[in-house]
């Protein structure tokens, strides 16, 4: 499909933001349904987040994804937020209709979407939550919102109680941690940890054959976190899933249209 002055351009901004699947994601969507829409990566330094927003409304784009460091900057240059994203003081997906921006979240429920799709319902489960940053805050709210049994674990322990107060939640600093791993069904990494290749913050012998573990990290693949749940026979998976999925929603919030996973999950790479 060429692109046109009437083709529809969406994107993400992040910093950085060159690694991202996104695009191909995305893209991989419109072609498939036959949509006149673009998807492309925007570089926004660190800071410029309201700016971003500005220039959605000045250039008429339909909307963006935002990864960090802007979600909190995003949520706060919006016109209107959803009340998940209220409540969060993070945004993900913004869309652009009649020349006002609105801010919402669907990193939540694209964790939750993608947990389900491993097998994994974790309804009434004990879900232990590594970090408290704008994904994090956002995994903590949806989990507690089907109704887990939520544990927030944090370097910063006033960041682990914000987390933890949206879901009635329990918070806990990372010198607990192996004890909480260890009484878990589910362990969830919403931090960096492993994308520069560091070990995860816990002893990994503390985990069970009949937990499953995901990590939100997609590179590198396998996160050490992964490897050492392979080699212990531990159910895991990568955060891919929770990618396309997320971008499902924001493409429905855009688009109106329901969308192709199967064909976002291949462009992903996720199998």
């Amino acid at each position: 499909m060429s692109i046109t002055g009437h083709t529809r351009v969406v994107g993400v901004i992040g910093d950085p933001v060159r690694h991202s699947r996104s695009p191909a994601i995305h893209n991989a969507a419109f072609a498939a349904l036959g949509l006149d829409w673009v998807y492309v990566a925007f570089p926004v330094a660190a800071g410029s987040g309201a700016a971003a927003v500005d220039a959605v409304r000045v250039l008429g784009l339909d909307g963006i994804n935002v990864t960090m460091p802007h979600k909190a900057d995003v949520a706060a240059a919006c016109d209107e937020l959803t009340p998940v994203a209220a409540a969060l003081g993070a945004v993900n997906t913004v869309v652009s209709r009649d020349g006002r921006v609105t801010g919402d979240s669907t990193d939540g429920p694209g964790l939750v979407a993608a947990l389900r799709s491993h097998g994994v319902d974790p309804v009434g489960r004990r879900v232990l939550v590594l970090g408290a940053g704008g994904a994090a805050r956002a995994v903590v709210e949806a989990l507690g919102r089907v109704g887990s049994e939520v544990t927030v674990a944090a370097r910063r322990p006033d960041a682990a109680e914000a987390a933890a107060a949206l879901a009635g939640a329990t918070a806990v600093g990372f010198t607990d941690l192996d004890d909480r791993v260890a009484d878990a069904d589910v362990v969830v990494n919403v931090t960096p940890i492993g994308m520069q290749g560091e070990p995860p913050p816990f002893a990994v012998a503390r985990l069970r054959s009949d937990q499953f573990v995901y990590d939100t990290v997609y590179h590198p693949s396998p996160t050490p976190l992964l490897a050492a749940c392979a080699e212990r026979g531990i159910a895991h998976a990568g955060g891919l899933s929770m990618l396309v999925h997320q971008a499902a929603l924001s493409f429905t919030l855009w688009t109106g249209r329901d969308a192709p996973l199967d064909v976002m999950t291949a462009a992903a790479g996720a199998g």
